[in-house]
């Protein structure tokens, strides 16, 4: 499984370097979508695995081509319809819709390369859902994702498998989906819900609309303590002692939301997982050799910053997770930025770190 997870993040970052370069269906095809069939363990080659231009007509329509057919047992078990890298997705689901009530496979996918939509028949069996159970991006991999993926590996590919897992990875991620919208913008049925067991006066729009604003912030504050409380314990299942990082501390675990630039002064500021994760890491690295107690940090629209003593001077490095590639700039004299892969990337520029920080006066040595 680590292998098979080394491989899929390996094509995840070659697909993120070449994609520009690529330009037309076949190309996407050869360069992008037949090295991960490859990865999951079937044999491109052997016709009595993986079919090209598989026929599969419709109706009075004779001599229908789907791009790939997956077999077993001489038998079509996943249909793989594939795009340009260049087009996206949504305009075509209704062309696999029609492939797919044609053959016995349970199993359809939509790609262009690098974002791919798994469908299946939950709904009315043997007729395509309208949306897919699962979506994975190739250049923007969580850890769930690949999980999900190795289900289709031909050395574990079992039918009855991943259809019960379907179900539930369909409506969860339905559900996220959801919570996400309101979280950014609480539809007034959401308010009313919330409002339920703790407003028992009448909830008319005057006051639903007086809430709104009160529960989009709570909603998430809410997310953000329980990120600092998953971090927390993950900091103190690591150390041995009773020195341990705080990072709920009210006056450093704070989300300045009011750090943005002047001409966005009302953009919403969300500090995600990934950046508190961040600074957990460099404020660990920083602990061996100053009082921990002195770094914080600051999030704004373009990127996180890491600073001492609070002070937006003496910012020892900024964090950018928020667009496509992630980077760490170091406030060193020439404001180095360097690209990493992960959050982990960071602790190769620990020698840096210490050494930015050790500019700012007083720099009191941990003793």
């Amino acid at each position: 499984m680590e292998e098979f997870k080394q491989q899929i993040i390996g094509l995840g970052n070659r697909i993120g370097r070449i994609k520009e370069n690529i330009q037309t269906e076949e190309a996407t095809k050869t360069a992008l979508i037949m090295p991960l069939i490859q990865i999951l363990g079937y044999d491109v080659f052997n016709p009595e695995e993986l079919v090209p231009e598989y026929v599969a007509d419709v109706g009075i329509k004779k001599g229908e081509k789907i791009d790939y057919a997956i077999l077993k047992g001489n038998e079509p078990v996943i249909l793989i319809e594939a795009k340009s890298v260049k087009e996206e997705l949504l305009k075509h689901d209704s062309q696999l819709f029609r492939y797919f009530g044609t053959t016995k496979a349970k199993f359809a996918i939509l790609t262009n390369g690098i974002e791919y939509k798994f469908f299946t028949d939950l709904e009315e069996q043997n007729r395509m859902d309208q949306k897919p159970f699962f979506i994975i991006n190739m250049v923007d991999l969580k850890d769930g994702d690949l999980v999900e993926l190795a289900k289709f590996r031909k050395s574990v590919f079992d039918v009855d498998n991943v259809l019960n897992t379907a179900s539930e990875l369909k409506y969860s991620s339905e559900i996220k989906k959801f919570l996400f919208s309101q979280m950014e913008s609480p539809s007034e049925d959401f308010i009313r819900v919330v409002l339920t067991d703790i407003f028992q006066g009448v909830k008319t729009k005057k006051v639903i609309d007086n809430f709104r604003e009160l529960i989009k912030n709570s909603f998430n504050q809410f997310i953000s303590e329980k990120v600092n409380e998953k971090l927390q314990k993950a900091l103190n299942s690591s150390s041995s002692n009773n020195d341990n990082v705080s990072i709920t501390d009210s006056a450093e675990s704070k989300i300045e939301e009011s750090t943005v630039d002047s001409k966005d002064s009302k953009v919403e500021i969300h500090t995600t997982e990934e950046e508190l994760e961040g600074y957990v890491i460099v404020k660990l690295i920083l602990k061996e050799e100053l009082d921990s107690s002195r770094v914080f940090y600051r999030d704004n629209r373009s990127y996180f910053n890491v600073l001492l003593d609070d002070n937006i001077r003496k910012w020892i490095c900024r964090l950018g997770f928020n667009g496509p590639k992630k980077y760490i700039q170091l406030n060193d004299e020439s404001k180095t930025t360097y690209h990493i892969e992960t959050v982990d990337d960071i602790m190769k520029y620990k020698k840096e770190l210490i050494e930015i920080a050790k500019q700012f006066e007083p720099f009191v040595v941990k003793k």
